[in-house]
């Protein structure tokens, strides 16, 4: 009889199951009774056994429709590659003729007229335009990394496809620079109050660690079209150097008679930072919809030219930090000659920190002198062109 029940629990419905395994007992006596108990307790299990056995055969279609849309996705993959690596090749080629309209311009425009210049300046505008072009075809394409990254990460891919995926990674990287402002600046305040080296070290490794975050993120950004100018991809290199160099400066004469200007110089550089990180995301966020910045553009901690509208007044805060970091370059520098110094960090610090002076004031005075000598060359253009339609109108008269 055992052998029969687990033969037929897997095959057939429970009521011919249920047939099949049913003793054929008197039930008037006790033997009719305990076989009236076995029954049921065999009619609970195939009922209960039925249920995993229709789920499993279930799960095995599923699982056959599964496949045949992994393969189909598979193949898709492979479309997609071989698709985009047409389009990168057009690009280039593209770009490559762009080149070369570009030389021959050169050469055309030292002998050209007044008015195969204004052609020229027209031809100009439209190879601009073109080149906003290509880099709207380009945000949906893998590029490859930089030398930075492929030191960090090797060769892995770290394109996002998707523009919804950019983006979201790019609001990750505003939030995370945020919130790392809020902290530093709370324990920044805390310093004011505790002077203890460990607590010290404790806002010095987070320096290090949030400017080193910075670059990695900016890197994978500048891979997925975000635009960063040069010198502030320095300048977060150069500040995890400088705080490195704090955090492994003994605790001595010479740095406790820093400390309190370094701390003072944090301050100040946090709360400046929240503020340009609340204006700029706001100046961003309208320029967006003007259609006038990309929508992978970044706030930053210098000044760009697309800051020009609105955000002018941050200027004056910039150059008071820029002076702050002058004043300790000085200080730092007197610090150095002074016999109770013995460590190499304090001249060193003393160039790093004049290092970000000098950087972040040549970039700052390029932007502003770009910015007012194309609106004089703006404001120029239009008077020409207006006192020449007037003597048009008059000559027609």
């Amino acid at each position: 009889m055992g052998s029969c029940i687990g033969r037929c629990s897997l095959v057939g419905e429970p009521e011919e199951r249920l047939r099949l395994v049913t003793p054929n007992v008197n039930t008037n006596g006790t033997a009719g009774h305990l076989g009236v108990r076995k029954t049921s307790f065999i009619v609970s299990w195939l009922v209960m056994a039925s249920g995993p056995v229709k789920e499993l055969e279930e799960l095995e279609k599923e699982y056959l429709e599964l496949e045949v849309v992994h393969k189909d996705y598979c193949k898709k993959v492979d479309e997609v590659k071989s698709i985009q690596k047409k389009c990168m090749s057009s690009i280039s080629h593209q770009r490559y003729r762009m080149k070369q309209i570009i030389d021959s311009i050169k050469r055309v425009e030292k002998n050209a007229s007044a008015e195969d210049r204004e052609g020229l300046q027209e031809v100009k505008t439209e190879i601009e335009h073109k080149k906003n072009q290509y880099r709207d075809l380009e945000e949906v394409l893998p590029h490859e990394n930089g030398v930075y990254l492929k030191v960090i990460l090797g060769s892995v891919n770290v394109s996002l496809l998707s523009k919804s995926d950019k983006y979201k990674y790019k609001e990750d990287y505003e939030i995370f620079k945020l919130w790392v402002t809020i902290l530093s600046l709370v324990l920044v305040i805390m310093l004011m109050f505790i002077e203890y080296r460990v607590t010290d070290a404790v806002f010095q490794f987070l320096l290090v660690w949030y400017y080193c975050t910075l670059t990695i993120r900016e890197h994978i950004l500048i891979v997925n079209g975000s635009r960063i100018k040069g010198w502030w991809l320095s300048h977060h290199f150069i500040s995890t150097a400088c705080a490195g160099i704090i955090l492994i400066w003994p605790d001595g004469e010479t740095y406790k008679a820093f400390r309190y200007q370094f701390v003072m110089y944090s301050l100040y550089l946090s709360l400046v930072q929240l503020m340009q990180y609340h204006y700029q995301k706001g100046c961003l966020y309208r320029l967006r919809a003007m259609g006038e910045r990309h929508k992978m553009d970044l706030t930053i901690e210098g000044f760009q030219s697309w800051m020009w509208k609105g955000l002018s007044f941050l200027l004056p805060f910039l150059v008071v930090g820029y002076i702050f970091q002058l004043y300790n370059a000085y200080a730092l520098y007197l610090l150095s000659r002074a016999e109770m110094c013995t460590e190499w960090q304090v001249l060193t610090l003393a160039i790093v920190f004049f290092i970000l002076f000098l950087g972040n004031t040549l970039t700052t005075v390029a932007v502003v002198r770009h910015k007012l000598t194309a609106k004089l060359k703006s404001v120029e253009f239009r008077v020409k062109h207006k006192y020449r339609f007037s003597n048009n109108k008059s000559h027609d008269q």
